[in-house]
């Protein structure tokens, strides 16, 4: 019986403890929410002074280097190379010979032409001045003594010139770039000899996209960027513009002219080209990365002093032309602004801000 009282009393004793210790926390607990104060949040951002400046929106395009002219130099008589007088790779000017085919049945040829054209010619004078000074012969004898003499120097020239054809000469000057033919190679008319291309200057094309045709026209300024180059910038005016559009992918082409004396740049090189579509005087230009997607456009935060201290402040913008990673703000801001630029994506209308970094 006494060990079940000693129980007893442990357990209202132990219950006593529990509701006094919960009545305590309890009343600290509204103490606490008494006395506390209310938590403002102030966001480190870095900002940029607003200037306006020159601006140049450019159109972006892939283009590629060609050689200004390229050609496969034929044969223009048969028969068997016999002497070759440039190496593959060497520089040439227009009219070097660079082969030789054998000419000797040819040289014969033109030999018995020119004294048949001789012989002709010594005829018709003096048929011409028998009949035209004493009337001797006749008129038949004397037009067939003329026509005679003028059909053997046409035989005559026909032969020298496909003699002069047996040597193969440099239609321009260029870089003899390939050899087909060696020493005893038979070849025919048509047949190539070799490839000669001139690289100075260098042709650039690229295809534009037909919503462009107002904006490019020769003579607009152009900039190229080789990739094998890195960081040399080439600029030189466009030479050339299409006239009709590729109906496959909607682009029509243009062509840039880039002196190349040292022949760096080689056909089928890719190069990255800007074309000016437009300048904009006294522009008010931002990266984009400081513009925040809204549901209606983009908006950016200035800095704005208020009695609360600085606080960020919203603008809705209406953006222009476009440059890279820069955009011309056509409304919106105004030059004198401080544009937060490190830590907008943090901030709303009217939060407090700490410039840490940007104002001078």
């Amino acid at each position: 019986m006494k060990n079940s009282d000693t129980r007893k009393r442990g357990v209202l004793s132990l219950i006593a403890t529990l509701a006094v210790s919960g009545c305590g926390t309890a009343q600290a607990g509204g103490i606490d929410g008494t006395d506390s104060e209310e938590f403002v949040r102030i966001i480190n951002v870095e900002v940029s002074r607003i200037e306006t400046e020159k601006f140049v929106e450019e159109i972006r395009l892939t283009a590629a280097a060609v050689a200004n002219q390229d050609v496969m130099v034929s044969a223009e008589e048969s028969g068997v190379i016999r002497e070759i007088f440039v190496d593959k790779g060497a520089q040439v000017e227009s009219g070097v010979p660079l082969a030789k085919i054998d000419d000797r049945i040819l040289t014969a040829q033109v030999e018995q032409a020119r004294a048949v054209a001789e012989l002709a010619g010594q005829t018709w004078e003096r048929r011409k001045r028998l009949w035209e000074e004493d009337r001797i012969g006749s008129e038949i004898t004397y037009l067939e003594a003329r026509f005679g003499a003028e059909q053997s120097m046409a035989a005559l020239r026909g032969l020298e010139e496909r003699l002069a054809r047996t040597t193969i000469r440099a239609p321009f000057s260029g870089v003899w770039d390939e050899r087909h033919v060696e020493i005893g190679s038979m070849v025919v008319p048509g047949q190539s000899v070799g490839r000669l291309i001139d690289l100075d200057p260098v042709r650039v094309v690229a295809g534009v996209p037909e919503r462009y045709v107002p904006d490019v026209w020769v003579g607009a300024e152009a900039t190229l960027a080789f990739d094998v180059f890195a960081g040399e910038r080439f600029t030189a005016p466009i030479h050339y513009v299409g006239s009709t559009v590729n109906p496959r992918n909607r682009t029509f082409p243009i062509e840039v002219m880039v002196p190349n004396p040292s022949r760096r740049i080689k056909p089928e090189m890719v190069a990255n080209m800007a074309v000016t579509r437009q300048e904009v005087e006294e522009a008010i230009v931002v990266p984009q990365d400081v513009l925040v997607r809204v549901e209606d456009g983009y908006v950016v935060f200035v800095i704005a002093e208020r009695s609360e201290g600085t606080v960020a402040e919203v603008r809705s913008i209406i953006l222009g032309p476009t440059r890279r990673n820069l955009v011309v703000v056509e409304s919106g801001l105004a030059p004198g602004e401080e544009l937060i630029v490190v830590g907008q994506k943090s901030v709303a209308d009217g939060d407090r801000v700490n410039i840490v970094g940007g104002r001078q």
